[in-house]
């Protein structure tokens, strides 16, 4: 599979001041754009670069980009920013099969995201970078009115890379040509008819657009090392009673008896509670949600599992998956397995596939096999995504 990389850099930047294009500014030493570029050098995955500069640039390009790599190829770009990629892919090989789009502002990218944007490209036709939205989104009027909330569910910010079967870009440019104005080329992709695949972004991969995002950047090159993949354990047993809903993974499962706690006793959420607060360093559920606070009486878990996920979240983590086992010996789980799955995906703001839940029997030993108790095992892994790190 050939790969072509198109880095956008034709813009001047106005948004963010100053009497020089912002990609030209230094990020930690380094020029903005020359990081932009090296990240697609460094890719093992992409064959040639072409990198579309403002004209009077192309004509005189700085000398780190004209020697950075031969496979660098440098062309004027145009008024708008379709146009500077359409100017580019006028000059990708011919036998390029992926075409992967990058903002020249973007210079925190990660050889993992170019990666897996490829990747999701070739098997879809066309994907995109974007990070789920977690704050409730507001839409409002030219007056400051709020005029109506959207689901945050549905929400995501386009980030780049943006990659594209060859094909589906020609067509997606080809609308372009027409007249239609986008802010990226997914946009044009929808417009000619492709679907266009949601790959997870990296919060890291900013695009710098005024002076505080260049500090923000830089505060994250300057943030002291940290394991990037962080593993917690999580763990809870609770006792069957009758009287009592039984609650696992945030779905209400039919049954004669159900678990008795302080909150709705989820021992599901409980365990993966734990399981990700373990793996930040952010302490456990009794810590942050104590059984001696009335406030937690018949909470609902699945509401603490969601505080839990922003603790995680502002710690500077992202997770990356749960995997988690029920012990029960009844009744039986499987038929609820796919629900508890979305559930706690909603929760974690991930993707079910996410998410893994199997149930297992205590073949009669002890208060689980008897049929008394039910306990929970959950493993998270999380991923260093960037800001502060709870010590």
């Amino acid at each position: 599979m050939h790969v072509s990389a198109i880095i956008a850099a034709g813009g001047r930047g106005a948004r963010f001041g100053g009497d020089r294009p912002k990609q030209l500014l230094a990020l930690a030493g380094r020029p903005i754009l020359q990081r932009s570029v090296e990240a697609f050098v460094r890719s093992p995955l992409v064959h040639d670069i072409v990198v579309a500069l403002p004209g009077d640039l192309a004509a005189a390009p700085p000398d780190y980009l004209r020697n950075i790599d031969p496979r660098v190829q440098i062309v004027a770009g145009g008024e708008r920013r379709q146009d500077s990629v359409a100017n580019a892919f006028a000059r990708v090989a011919d036998r390029a099969d992926i075409v992967v789009i990058h903002d020249a502002a973007r210079p925190l990218v990660t050889a993992d995201l170019i990666r897996r944007t490829i990747d999701a490209a070739a098997e879809t036709g066309a994907a995109i970078a974007a990070v789920r939205a977690h704050d409730t989104v507001k839409q409002g009027d030219a007056g400051g009115l709020i005029t109506g909330t959207l689901p945050r569910e549905s929400i995501f910010l386009a980030q780049t890379p943006q990659a594209f079967r060859a094909p589906v870009l020609r067509d997606a440019l080809a609308v372009g040509a027409r007249g239609v104005a986008a802010t990226d080329e997914a946009m044009l992709a929808e417009c000619a008819g492709h679907p266009v695949k949601l790959v997870d972004g990296d919060p890291r991969n900013l695009k710098i657009t005024t002076p505080e995002d260049l500090a923000m950047a830089q505060r994250f090159l300057d943030a002291p090392a940290v394991p990037a993949l962080r593993i917690g354990n999580g763990y809870d047993l609770h006792r069957l009673v009758e009287g009592r809903p039984l609650i696992l993974g945030g779905v209400t499962i039919p049954y004669e008896k159900g678990l008795k706690g302080h909150s709705d006793a989820d021992a599901v959420c409980h365990a993966v509670t734990d399981a990700i607060l373990g793996g930040a360093g952010a302490g456990d559920i009794g810590r942050h949600f104590p059984d001696t606070d009335p406030a937690w009486k018949d909470a609902n878990s699945i509401a603490l599992l969601t505080t839990a996920v922003s603790i995680v979240r502002d710690a500077g983590y992202a997770i990356v998956n749960v995997d988690v086992v029920v012990i029960a010996q009844k009744p039986k789980l499987l038929p609820y397995v796919g629900a508890m799955r979305e559930s706690l995906a909603r929760a974690l703001s991930v993707a079910p596939e996410q998410v893994s839940v199997k149930g297992k029997t205590n073949e009669g030993v002890d208060s689980m096999g008897a049929g008394e108790s039910i306990a929970v095992h959950a493993v998270a892994l999380l991923n260093h995504s960037g800001g502060p790190v709870e010590r």
